[in-house]
């Protein structure tokens, strides 16, 4: 891949981890929240010039935090869902772009793994899923067919992060705006890859440590694998 944009989805209110802040402030280890550690994976990729934040709730907390980052603000975050944020940030780009939901801890190693493909691509796994979870199959030719909390006959979780390439921009971003307000932007990639307008490629997270931060307990499991892994975090 050539040049690289990044974009953090950190709009939305985040209501099913109950903090009154953003999402994407929260601690994690020592002092440093889950948008520090996102930040300071990608910057080893893509430098901060290049690195975008969607914003909307409480958005100065996180503006004033890193002022050296681009920002757009999303100021329906209240009735509209990723696949508008998304939108948003991808009308002022055109070249290759990383995506991340703002509440995703990933290993450093990781956006390493998606910026060295010739398709578009989501970061998976392949455990066994819950109905929470956003889920994927795939098609005779090893693609992504089906993304969404209602796949059948699941293959296992996409984590959150995402590349679309430049050639795939101007498909995804029509397919954003068609979309509703209330759609994550898995639908718009689920359209994509049934009809086939778009090749999608799962990227297996292998041996590497990714965990989208949702709820309580998936709060405690990040802290958790930190804390076991402080001299590599240190």
């Amino acid at each position: 891949m050539s040049k690289v944009h990044a974009i953090i989805l950190a709009a939305g209110m985040g209501k099913r981890l109950g903090s009154p802040i953003p999402k994407a402030l929260t601690n994690l280890i020592n002092g440093k929240t889950i948008l520090d550690f996102q930040i300071e994976h990608l910057s080893s990729l893509i430098s901060a010039q290049n690195i975008t934040v969607v914003v909307g709730y409480m958005k100065e907390m996180i503006m004033s935090k890193f002022p050296y980052l681009s920002f757009v603000q999303n100021d329906n975050f209240a009735q509209t869902n990723t696949s508008k944020s998304l939108l948003l940030a991808l009308r002022k780009i055109e070249d290759d772009v990383i995506w991340l939901d703002g509440d995703v801890y990933f290993d450093d190693e990781v956006p390493r793994l998606l910026l060295n493909t010739e398709f578009s691509c989501c970061l998976v796994d392949r455990k066994k899923c819950g109905p929470e979870e956003v889920k994927y199959n795939l098609n005779e030719d090893g693609f992504i067919h089906n993304i969404s909390k209602n796949v059948e006959r699941p293959q296992g979780e996409c984590l959150g992060i995402n590349v679309v390439l430049k050639k795939d921009l101007n498909v995804f971003r029509n397919e954003l705006e068609r979309v509703d307000n209330q759609d994550y932007f898995e639908k718009a990639l689920e359209n994509l890859t049934i009809s086939k307008k778009i090749l999608l490629t799962p990227i297996d997270v292998g041996p590497y440590y990714c965990n989208e931060i949702d709820f309580n307990e998936d709060l405690k499991a990040v802290r958790d694998y930190l804390l076991a892994h402080q001299e590599i975090i240190d």
